[in-house]
């Protein structure tokens, strides 16, 4: 019986400073890791996110770009970092979702080394095509593809970024042979699109809007499961005749695996309400992103979900990366 009460004495004071820690926290700054360079969606993201959650807390959440190979260098160095609560991660569908379904080795695991806050924001891929095609729906441009086959082509960010597979998925489930053509990023894809030098890219909508409303190009489906406020009138790849065609980019918050779960609680409700703020919502309509704030369940069960379907479509693609 002593022995009993001596363990449960000796966990009782190992657990206090973890139980303080949480109820005092936050008492020093916290960093915000974005693992992309400054000047972003995500970025820009971030930093009202650390301001108005900051004051709210009373403490500085400072951002820190932590950029490099396609956003494993700032992933990795958060799912190391000590789970105190005091180094947080601006996760992306990249680094979380798709990269485990494209790179056969991973310095980190998204599911085992870290913890979902709350997903911050949501935003659908958006599939444009040069107007001179003559198409001007998906039924059109796939029966145009089909007509020529083998002539179309489609640029993206890279091979295993989200829009390779989109890309990739999209000629699967419409029966289409195209060639790839990788970019360094999505402006240099989509200004060929409007040179005509590319058939067809799935972009975000900040990157094509401009030149949809110009008329330099032509939107005939986003990938989210509802129309984009933004283009009401764009119908869904789910509407266009191909349910399977779904996905949507986002942005979440994430801490270390380990975390004190009041830390995790109490993240939750301080980015929940700042994306709430009328500011953050105008600055989300203007990057044509919507806002979120999941419960930590929600948001833990749209990985899990998301991250079963990039391996499926990856598989599916035949895509991998060294």
């Amino acid at each position: 019986m002593t022995s009993i009460r001596r363990r449960t004495a000796l966990l009782a004071v190992l657990a206090a400073p973890f139980a303080a820690r949480a109820a005092d926290y936050p008492t020093r700054p916290i960093r915000l890791i974005v693992p992309y360079a400054p000047g972003g969606g995500a970025d820009a993201v971030a930093r009202i996110i650390a301001r108005l959650a900051g004051d709210s807390m009373g403490q500085s959440i400072v951002v820190e770009n932590k950029g490099g190979a396609g956003s494993i260098v700032g992933t990795d160095l958060v799912a190391k970092a000590s789970p105190d609560g005091y180094t947080l991660l601006l996760g992306q569908s990249g680094p979380i979702s798709i990269n485990p379904a494209v790179y056969k080795k991973l310095p980190y695991d998204p599911v085992t080394e870290l913890a979902p806050v709350t997903m911050t924001n949501s935003y659908p891929y958006v599939l444009v095509i040069n107007p001179k095609l003559g198409a001007s729906t998906l039924k059109e441009f796939v029966a145009l593809a089909k007509e020529r086959a083998g002539a179309f082509n489609y640029g993206t960010t890279g091979v295993g970024a989200a829009n390779h597979l989109m890309s990739e998925l999209f000629c699967a489930k419409a029966g289409v042979r195209m060639t790839h053509i990788p970019y360094r990023g999505t402006a240099l894809a989509v200004a060929d699109c409007v040179s005509g030098q590319v058939t067809m890219v799935f972009g975000d909508p900040v990157s094509v809007l401009p030149h949809v409303n110009s008329g330099s190009l032509r939107a005939i489906a986003v990938s989210s499961p509802q129309r984009s406020p933004v283009m009401p009138t764009v119908p869904t790849m789910v509407e266009s005749g191909y349910p399977d065609v779904e996905a949507v980019a986002w942005h979440g918050i994430f801490v270390p695996a380990q975390t004190p779960q009041d830390i995790v609680d109490k993240l939750n409700r301080e980015v929940v309400k700042a994306l709430s703020n009328p500011e953050i919502k105008d600055l989300l309509s203007k990057q044509a992103m919507s806002p979120v704030g999941s419960t930590q369940a929600d948001f833990a069960a749209f990985l899990k979900k998301d991250i079963a379907t990039w391996k499926d479509v990856a598989a599916l693609a035949k895509v991998s990366v060294e």
